[in-house]
């Protein structure tokens, strides 16, 4: 995956995923967006921090993007470089800031993360899902109450 290939290679137990990616976003009208996103992936742990990467498609509208999660025991690292580039930290109770670049222009992001779970196989060795609720502001307005929900399963038919 484009940007993110060193990290790969310096670890020799990747294991091709399949991935679920669903967001969803609430206004102050209470209108609810909501989008899914089905893809392969890769899956690895080092050092005791989990990787998951994946390419994003035209339906998250960050066609191009290699998106790359970094899962801690008690929070995530959200990087996506390519058609955008985002660095977002997921932690209960914290506000996180960032900038949102896109070839349109940049924008100032700031998360409140409300909730966070990380669901683990039962031996712990590798991550299944991770499930963020967040408030988003952009630009130091408030937009949208956010879900996230990632699910990730062994890839069957490339063996794992």
């Amino acid at each position: 995956m484009k940007g993110l290939s060193l990290i790969e290679q310096s670890n020799t137990d990747i294991s091709h995923v399949l991935i679920s990616v669903k967001g969803s976003q609430q206004d102050d009208h209470g209108e609810e967006d909501t989008i899914e996103l089905f893809t392969h992936g890769r899956r690895y742990a080092k050092n005791g921090v989990h990787y998951i990467t994946y390419q994003e498609s035209g339906i998250s509208g960050m066609e191009g993007a290699s998106t790359l999660l970094k899962v801690y025991t008690d929070y995530v690292i959200l990087v996506r470089r390519g058609g955008v580039d985002q660095r977002q930290e997921f932690r209960v109770g914290q506000r996180s800031r960032s900038r949102y670049v896109t070839p349109y222009g940049t924008m100032e992001i700031s998360i409140q993360t409300t909730r966070l779970a990380i669901t683990r196989a039962e031996d712990n060795s590798q991550v299944t899902g991770i499930h963020i609720e967040y408030e988003l502001e952009i630009d130091g307005q408030w937009q949208s109450t956010n879900k996230l929900a990632v699910l990730i399963q062994g890839d069957k038919k490339n063996g794992h």
